[in-house]
């Protein structure tokens, strides 16, 4: 008999190219040379657009029925989370480092226990230490980039809406997806995403067009990659590995990405920020295992 802490080995492949996938996401938004609103309208499009004849083929009688279902309001407003995040968390990207950003981005788990306190479900102990901890490690990493410019704490302020508000989709995806099929679910949300992320780059006149080759290059490789398979690895580890491991192994995304940014874009860690951000990602940590003892690990990925 298999031990419940043994990963299969197809698990634990797809898990390495989930990860690696993820990482790979933050460093090609910095590599793209065309605005962070408009990158973000075309990875929800293009995957919206992927995922069309999947889901009017196999899951026609759902997609048929879903407007007379309290489930397709939640995906709706699950998009429109999804699209605030990508809205706050893509800029911080190409606004600051890709390290302090992913890093930042990734205390959506924090977000969510905070969440779940306030409709009465309060975290354990322990969880109320991983959040202090995460807290404090986002309060030192932010303070270093004081020193570096106005530009970079906003890029900071950024990551930190985007980790709530990929909380707030979260916990409306939870809802959503009580009875709704995954396909469904991604295929109106990616949807709502893209119409509201359109209207935003139509208000602010940012190019949607008229990018080089590397650039379109770019963004294909972030739907591909970080939007579908991505998530598809991680949503197919989940049916054979706990939600617990899941959630930890995609904090690998932090240091995936700050060695892809190093080594391809030349953003060197800056020195200072790094004890802050062990200290988050330390606190993430236990604010996933703390819930994990609570049976409420819920695991998404809307940052990929």
């Amino acid at each position: 008999m298999r031990s419940p802490h043994t990963v299969p080995p197809l698990t634990a492949i797809a898990l390495v190219v989930a990860v690696l996938s993820v990482s790979s996401s933050a460093p090609l938004i910095a590599f793209a040379a065309a605005p962070a609103l408009a990158v973000a309208f075309w990875r929800n499009s293009l995957a919206a657009v992927a995922l069309t004849p999947v889901a009017l083929i196999s899951r026609r009688e759902e997609v048929r029925g879903i407007h007379r279902r309290p489930e397709g309001l939640f995906c709706v407003l699950a998009g429109v989370a999804l699209a605030a995040h990508f809205a706050t968390w893509m800029p911080s990207v190409q606004l600051g480092s890709v390290a302090t950003a992913t890093a930042l981005v990734a205390t959506q788990p924090v977000w969510q226990a905070l969440i779940a306190s306030a409709q009465g479900r309060r975290p354990s102990t322990t969880g109320w230490i991983g959040i202090g901890l995460a807290v404090a490690g986002a309060a030192v990493a932010t303070g270093a980039d004081f020193g570096v410019s106005r530009q970079a704490v906003l890029a900071d302020l950024l990551a930190v809406l985007g980790a709530i508000f990929a909380a707030v989709y979260t916990a409306l995806g939870e809802r959503a997806r009580v009875t709704l099929s995954t396909t469904t679910y991604t295929w109106i949300c990616y949807g709502t995403c893209a119409l509201l992320l359109l209207a935003v780059c139509l208000a602010f006149r940012a190019d949607l067009v008229g990018y080089d080759g590397r650039t379109w290059a770019a963004i294909l490789a972030i739907v591909v990659g970080a939007q579908l398979l991505g998530h598809s690895m991680f949503n197919y580890a989940l049916q054979h590995t706990s939600a617990t491991t899941v959630s930890v192994l995609i904090l690998l995304e932090v240091p995936g990405a700050a060695l892809i940014a190093w080594a391809w874009l030349g953003q060197v860690p800056r020195w200072e920020s790094l004890p802050g951000l062990a200290l988050l990602m330390a606190g993430v940590v236990v604010v996933i295992v703390g819930a994990a003892r609570r049976g409420r690990v819920v695991t998404e990925v809307p940052s990929l």
